[in-house]
C-alpha cells in the first residue's frame, strides 16, 4: 500500500507543470517498483532505523535493502534477518531518508577540474547537486569566454560539459539548468541592449539544444550583468523555446528588495506567457525596509497557485546572502567587460560614486541595504588586501580612512575580481514564515569545498544548510515536522525536476540514502569560522555506494549525472 501510495503522489506531483514534456522521459526517468524476492542476497542491509520515506508520510520503523545500486526491499523490522547480505548497519535510534537534492549548487569548478569530492556537502547529508543559477560551463562561443582549457562549442557542447563532470568523478550525483547569463552571452556577449532578431534566434538555438542535452530548464539572475541587460519580453521568448521539453524558468528575480513583489510579478508574467512552470532562486525579503512583505510575497505566490499558475520557491536558512562586492556597483559599470578601466577612469568613477550614494529602484545596491556594518567580505587574495578578509566593510573603511564607496571601489581594482561577500540582510521571523509554506525547497546557492584543501573564507551554507534546517528549525524550534523538512529537502525537488527515480525511499529507486542521529544533528559552520564540518549526518550513500561512513567521507566517487525531461541522449 504504502509502495502504490509513493507512486500515485510522485505522479501527481509531476504533472502539475503547466506544460508537458512533448518527449517521453528518458529510461533512466522513470523506474517503476520491483518486486521483491526475498530469498536472494543483498549488497546493504541497513536494520532498525526510523524511516522517513520522502514523501511527506508519518516514519515508520524499517529495514531497507540495497542491491546493484538500487534500492530493492523495505520491510518491517527483522524479515531481512534471514537473508545474506555483504553488508548489514544497524540504525536503531537513527533516521533513514532519501539523500537531500541541493537545487542550487555552485560546484561547477569542484566538478570539472576539483577532485569531485565535493566533502562540505556530502557531510551535511547531500547527494544530487543541481547547477546553473546565471552561468553554466556551456555552452561555449567566441563571446563566452573559455571554460578552463575544455571544448564545449557547438551544438553539443552542453552535453560534453556533463559528460567531461561525469568523467572527473564526483560523489554526488548532478545535473544543470542553462544558465541565462551564458545563453545572452553566446550571442551577444557583455554588450547592453535588446538582442537582435538574429541573436534572438541563436539564443532559442542554444536554449532548445541545451535542453535536448539535458538541462532541466533556463536559471536566470537578474542583478547581474549581462542578466540585468535583459528585457522580460526576451526572457519569454526564451521560456517558449523551451517549453516543448518540459523546461522550468528559475530565478534569482531582478530585486529581492526594494522592487521585490514587482519582480515576482515579472517572474509569474514570463512563466505565464512563455508556458512553463516557474521556481524562485532564494525567496527572501533583503533590508530591514522590506521585511514586512514577506506575507504579502507569499500571499501573491498562493494567489497565482490558485489560479492555476505553477510556481514554487526555495531557500537557504540564513539571514545572510552571499555574492560579489561588485554587486554594490550600478550595472551599467560592468558594460561590454569595462569594469575595471571603469573604475580607473576618473569622470566615470565620480559618476559610479553618484549612483552608489543615491537611493534608487532602477538598481539594487546590496551594501545600502545591508549598511557597511552588515557586509561582511570573504575573498580577498592579494597579499596587499588579504589581511583584511573576515572584516566588516565599515571596518574596513575605517582602517583605510576612506568612505566605504571608495574603499569598494579599491578593493575591486586591486583585486581584479568579484570579491566573495556576505550580506546581512534578512530576518529570523522570515525565515521560519517562509519555512512553513508547502511550495518551499531548499538550494545552498553554495559549492562544494573540502576543509582540509581551502582556507578561503566561504559562506557556512557551504556547510550546513541541511543540517541546520533539521537540527535548528525542526528538533530544536520546531519549525516545522520532521517529515516536511524531509520531504522538502528530496522528493519536491525530484518531482520539480522530473528526476522520478531519486527523492523518495521506496523499491526501483536509486539509493541515495542519509542516516543520520536526529538528536544531534546540527550544523557548526559559523560566519567567523565555516570550515566545521556539520555533526550527526552518520552514513550517506549514492547509488548504493558509501561516500560517508562513520561520519568520515570515503572518496568514493560513485555520482552520476541527472538530465530533464527534455533529453534525448543514451541513458549515461
Amino acid at each position: 500500500m504504502r509502495t502504490a501510495t509513493v507512486l500515485m503522489a510522485l505522479t501527481l506531483a509531476a504533472g502539475c507543470r503547466s506544460t508537458p514534456p512533448a518527449t517521453t522521459p528518458a529510461p533512466s526517468q522513470a523506474v517503476p517498483p520491483t518486486a521483491i524476492p526475498l530469498s536472494q542476497g543483498y549488497d546493504l542491509v541497513i536494520e532498525g532505523g526510523r524511516v522517513v520515506d520522502g514523501t511527506g508520510s508519518a516514519w515508520f520503523y524499517g529495514d531497507l535493502a540495497v542491491r546493484g545500486g538500487r534500492i530493492v526491499a523495505i520491510t518491517p523490522p527483522g524479515r531481512l534477518r534471514a537473508v545474506s547480505a555483504t553488508e548489514r548497519l544497524d540504525a536503531t535510534g537513527l533516521v533513514v531518508s532519501p539523500g537531500f537534492i541541493d537545487i542550487q549548487s555552485h560546484s561547477r569548478d569542484a566538478l570539472l577540474d576539483g577532485d569531485g569530492r565535493l566533502v562540505s556537502k556530502i557531510t551535511q547529508g547531500i547527494t544530487t547537486e543541481i547547477m546553473g543559477e546565471a552561468g553554466t560551463n556551456a555552452p561555449q562561443s567566441a563571446r563566452t569566454g573559455g571554460s578552463g582549457g575544455h571544448d564545449f562549442t557547438g551544438p553539443r557542447g552542453f552535453d560534453r560539459w556533463l559528460q567531461a563532470m561525469q568523467s572527473n568523478g564526483a560523489s554526488t550525483n548532478f545535473g544543470s539548468f542553462v544558465g541565462a547569463t551564458t545563453v545572452r552571452m553566446y550571442a551577444k556577449g557583455m554588450a547592453q541592449g535588446p538582442a537582435t532578431p538574429a541573436e534572438l534566434d541563436t539564443m532559442r538555438t542554444v536554449v532548445r539544444n541545451a535542453m535536448e542535452d539535458g538541462a532541466f530548464g533556463l536559471g536566470s539572475a537578474l542583478i547581474y550583468p549581462p542578466a540585468n541587460y535583459v528585457s522580460t519580453e526576451e526572457l519569454i521568448e526564451l521560456a517558449r523555446a523551451m517549453a516543448p521539453y518540459g523546461g522550468l524558468y528559475i530565478t534569482h528575480m531582478r530585486s529581492e528588495a526594494d522592487t521585490w513583489l514587482e519582480a515576482i510579478d515579472e517572474a509569474l508574467r514570463i512563466g505565464r506567457e512563455g508556458g512553463v512552470p516557474v521556481e524562485i532562486f532564494h525567496l527572501k525579503a533583503g533590508g530591514r525596509r522590506n521585511w514586512s512583505k514577506a506575507p504579502a510575497a507569499i500571499a501573491k505566490i498562493d494567489s497565482a497557485r490558485a489560479a492555476g499558475q505553477d510556481v514554487q520557491a526555495d531557500m537557504y536558512l540564513y539571514i545572510a546572502g552571499g555574492t560579489g562586492l561588485d554587486a554594490c556597483l550600478p550595472p551599467w559599470a560592468a558594460a561590454d567587460g569595462k569594469l575595471f578601466s571603469n573604475l580607473q577612469d576618473p569622470a566615470t568613477r565620480i559618476r559610479i560614486r553618484a549612483e552608489m550614494d543615491r537611493e534608487q529602484q532602477e538598481w539594487e545596491n546590496l551594501c545600502q541595504l545591508a549598511t557597511p556594518e552588515g557586509v561582511l567580505v570573504l575573498g580577498l587574495l592579494r597579499p596587499e588586501t588579504k589581511s583584511l578578509a573576515g572584516k566588516r566593510l565599515a571596518e574596513i573603511a575605517a582602517i583605510q580612512g576612506k568612505p566605504w564607496q571608495e574603499t569598494i571601489m579599491d578593493l575591486l581594482l586591486a583585486e581584479r575580481q568579484r570579491i566573495g561577500t556576505i550580506y546581512f540582510m534578512m530576518t529570523e521571523e522570515n525565515v521560519r514564515l517562509q519555512l512553513q509554506q508547502p511550495w518551499i525547497k531548499f538550494g545552498t546557492d553554495a559549492g562544494g569545498v573540502d576543509p582540509d584543501s581551502t582556507t578561503a573564507l566561504v559562506h557556512p551554507r557551504t556547510y550546513g544548510n541541511f543540517t541546520r534546517l533539521l537540527g535548528k528549525y525542526v528538533r530544536e524550534e520546531q519549525v516545522i515536522p520532521l517529515e516536511d523538512a524531509i520531504r522538502k529537502a528530496t522528493s519536491a525537488v525530484a518531482t520539480r525536476l522530473s528526476i522520478m527515480d531519486r527523492g523518495v525511499l521506496r523499491p526501483g529507486m536509486w539509493a541515495d540514502i542519509v542516516v543520520f542521529d536526529p538528536a544531534t544533528i546540527a550544523d557548526r559552520a559559523t560566519f567567523e569560522a565555516p570550515h566545521q564540518l556539520s555533526v550527526g549526518v552518520r552514513e550517506v550513500f549514492v547509488n548504493g555506494v558509501a561516500v560517508v561512513r562513520a561520519t568520515r567521507p570515503t572518496g568514493a566517487k560513485p555520482g552520476k549525472t541527472v538530465r530533464g525531461p527534455g533529453w534525448t541522449g543514451a541513458k549515461p
